[in-house]
């Protein structure tokens, strides 16, 4: 017997979302059906019924702010994820979404913490440690980035080389700093003790 298409899987659960209209899992499992077409959209609206039928349900109030997400809806998906996580804090999935979302939006701070979260709840999450390098660059924070970006690589994620080389500038421009900065006191005892 062959696997079920994902065609099929649409029309199997839209049957059952007509057969029990008040069926949370069955417009829950109707929006991972259409998750899995990249349909986003009918996505969207399947896991924002299951929210409303079953407030409780906090994975289709994540996988409607993932939805959300990938139709570049942030502050929907900041929204979304958040009543997810109001429901239960440990939600990996809903901390990571957020983080995307804040990403997007340039809020770096917030990018970190939510990453920060991410990895309370599971430390070797490599994209979790990827974006918190991220946000650590974007803030300053450039050893600390730096050490982040190495254990997402350890993981087995690859950073992107935009990203890679503006940690290089960073970090070039730090010690660039720190040579310069130093007193002339300080320069005129090290000259000396190489002579």
């Amino acid at each position: 017997m062959s696997a079920e298409s994902r065609q099929d899987r649409v029309a199997r659960w839209q049957k059952r979302v007509e057969e029990a209209p008040d069926s949370a899992a069955a417009h829950y499992n109707l929006g991972l059906a259409h998750t899995e077409r990249g349909r986003m959209m009918a996505a969207e609206k399947a896991y924002r019924r299951a929210a409303e039928l079953d407030p409780d349900l906090v994975q289709a109030w994540v996988n409607l702010g993932g939805a959300l997400l990938m139709k570049w809806d942030f502050q929907g998906c900041l929204a979304a994820n958040r009543e997810a996580v109001r429901r239960k804090d440990d939600l990996v999935e809903a901390h990571y979404n957020m983080g995307q979302a804040y990403l997007y939006l340039k809020d770096a701070e917030q990018l970190v913490s939510c990453n920060r979260r991410v990895l309370e709840l599971e430390q070797n999450h490599p994209a979790a440690h990827y974006f918190l390098a991220v946000g650590l660059l974007a803030t300053d924070h450039v050893a600390e980035a730096r050490a982040e970006c190495s254990l997402a690589t350890s993981l087995g994620y690859q950073p992107r080389p935009e990203f890679l080389k503006s940690l290089d500038r960073a970090e070039r421009a730090l010690v660039k700093k720190d040579n310069t900065t130093a007193s002339p006191e300080a320069q005129a005892d090290g000259e000396a003790e190489e002579e």
